[in-house]
């Protein structure tokens, strides 16, 4: 792989890759800072998302421990959502080398907007955890769903996975934005995981940026849990919004 790259480059992408790590624990979302970056500096489409997976499963390891030793997991919804991510994002991974996005392209563009209104119009959405009202039994077919689902769109597509986890987490497990989060952490760390040795194997992860960028995400992962930990769900809401925001403006900018 014959990429060159100078210490401007690094000087670009390290700190955003950092940035892209809090906003990422917080709410989901960073590949949407993360991959315009690493396209800015001159890495491939196919090599930047390889790359981008390798740092962002690193930061969500440490993420994920963190909400695990706090108690913040609904650990059985966690771990089947977390396996069947597993296969979704495999799924996914595959069909990417072979399907165009477009339509992924167009269906955001006319869900996010609804997805918005309807947070923003439900203030009371996500304060608190009311999961418990669904019998656990359900909890765990609804979560096995979810883990499929957007494993599957992890592995195809990408950007903004975390935040769509939270989302499902929230309006259909009743779950606080907290412990979406942290649920959402665990499914997302499974399906990275997978796609992840999909792109190792198929020779698409640059070492010589994704190893440094790793140790970035870590940093940035570890500050914006600690954030989540002392102001909850008031702050992840608010990014939760923002990372809507930022999805939306990508797509938009991906159809132009």
């Amino acid at each position: 792989m014959n990429i060159q790259l100078g210490a401007l480059d690094y000087l670009i992408v390290l700190p955003l890759v950092f940035l892209a790590g809090i906003i990422d624990s917080i709410a989901g979302g960073g590949g949407l800072i993360t991959l315009p970056a690493y396209w800015i500096i001159g890495i491939p489409p196919a090599v930047a998302l390889g790359t981008n997976k390798f740092a962002s499963f690193s930061g969500t390891t440490f993420t994920t421990a963190r909400f695990l030793k706090a108690g913040l997991l609904d650990v059985p919804v966690a771990l089947i959502g977390a396996a069947f991510g597993l296969v979704g994002s495999w799924i996914g991974t595959q069909t990417a080398l072979t399907v165009s996005a477009g339509f992924f392209n167009i269906l955001l563009l006319v869900l996010i907007p609804i997805v918005a209104v309807v947070i923003l119009a439900t203030p009371k959405t996500g304060t608190v955890n009311r999961a418990r009202e669904i019998k656990l039994g359900k909890r765990l077919v609804l979560g096995s769903l979810a883990g499929l689902v957007i494993g599957f769109y992890d592995g195809f597509f990408g950007p903004g996975t975390g935040t769509f986890l939270i989302l499902i987490y929230t309006l259909v497990l009743k779950y606080d934005f907290v412990t979406a989060n942290a649920n959402a952490k665990l499914v997302n760390l499974a399906s990275n995981f997978a796609a992840l040795i999909g792109f190792i194997i198929a020779g698409k992860v640059l070492y010589a940026v994704a190893i440094p960028a790793a140790f970035c995400g870590i940093a940035g992962n570890l500050l914006g849990s600690s954030l989540v930990l002392k102001r909850g769900n008031k702050l992840i809401r608010i990014i939760f919004i923002l990372v809507l925001v930022l999805l939306m403006l990508k797509i938009l900018a991906d159809i132009l």
